[in-house]
Parts: structure tokens; C-alpha cells; sequence
């Protein structure tokens, strides 16, 4: 039995001699990434663990302004604080949340729920598989 696969996002990343800047293109749009001078890198731009932990704040983010403004919640701004350890297990990632507006106590418990809810988050506490060969 084949598995379905239904294509969401792609991505290149090309490096040349430049330590460690990469050029990351999705969509159209293009990135630099780097890593710091401490690893060799010229610290030009964010790391790809950097990356990691704005694609999960900004999805995060995007994914509670749409859920307040559906509800039509006085909300006028959310900010997403978040640091990644590494332990004895694997990664930990702890995510702070804080909104100016007038939320009361139940909406702020579920707006936890939304938040863990996003599609970047998902991906990440979830089945992930990674498929890594040559290309022709």
C-alpha cells in the first residue's frame, strides 16, 4: 500500500565558500541564514535553530490573532517569548504568552489551548519523518 503524501511547502538552501551563510528560498521570497562566530559562522543572520523557534512563535502568534479576532476579543497586541534547552531527553522548548487587552481568566486558558494548536507546533510534538537522499 503506498503512502499518500500532499505537498505543503518547499524549500532550497544553497551555501557556497562564505562560512557558514546559506541561502534559504521558499515561495518567492529568499532568507540568509548563518551561524555565530563562535561556530564558525560570521553571525549575518539568524541560525537555523534561531529560525526554528520564529517559525513556531510566528505561527503561534498567527494562528491567536485569527482565533481573537474570529471571537471579536479586545486583544491589540500578542507577544510569544519562548527558549529552547536541550536536556537529558531531547529539546524543551518553553513558550511564554502575554496579551494587552481584556481577556478574562477563561478566554486566556483557552487562547493556551489555541496557541498549542498551531500548525508549526503540531509538526513538532507530532509523527515527523525525515527523508534525506541524493538527488539526481
Amino acid at each position: 500500500m503506498e503512502e499518500t503524501k500532499e505537498l505543503i511547502v518547499t524549500a532550497n538552501a544553497k551555501i557556497t565558500h562564505a562560512k557558514y551563510q546559506t541561502i534559504v528560498t521558499s515561495d518567492g521570497h529568499s532568507i540568509v541564514v548563518d551561524e555565530p562566530v563562535e561556530l564558525g559562522g560570521g553571525n549575518t543572520s539568524m541560525s537555523p535553530f534561531n529560525l526554528l523557534l520564529a517559525s513556531l512563535a510566528s505561527c503561534t502568534a498567527i494562528t491567536l490573532r485569527m482565533y481573537i479576532d474570529r471571537k471579536m476579543w479586545i486583544v491589540d497586541e500578542i507577544s510569544i517569548d519562548l527558549e529552547m534547552f536541550k536536556t537529558p531527553d531531547g529539546t524543551f522548548i518553553d513558550s511564554k504568552l502575554k496579551f494587552s487587552g481584556e481577556l478574562t481568566a477563561e478566554q486566556i486558558k483557552r487562547l493556551i489551548t489555541i496557541a498549542d494548536a498551531c500548525p508549526i507546533h503540531k509538526i513538532l510534538v507530532g509523527n515527523v519523518t525525515v527523508n534525506t537522499e541524493i538527488s539526481n
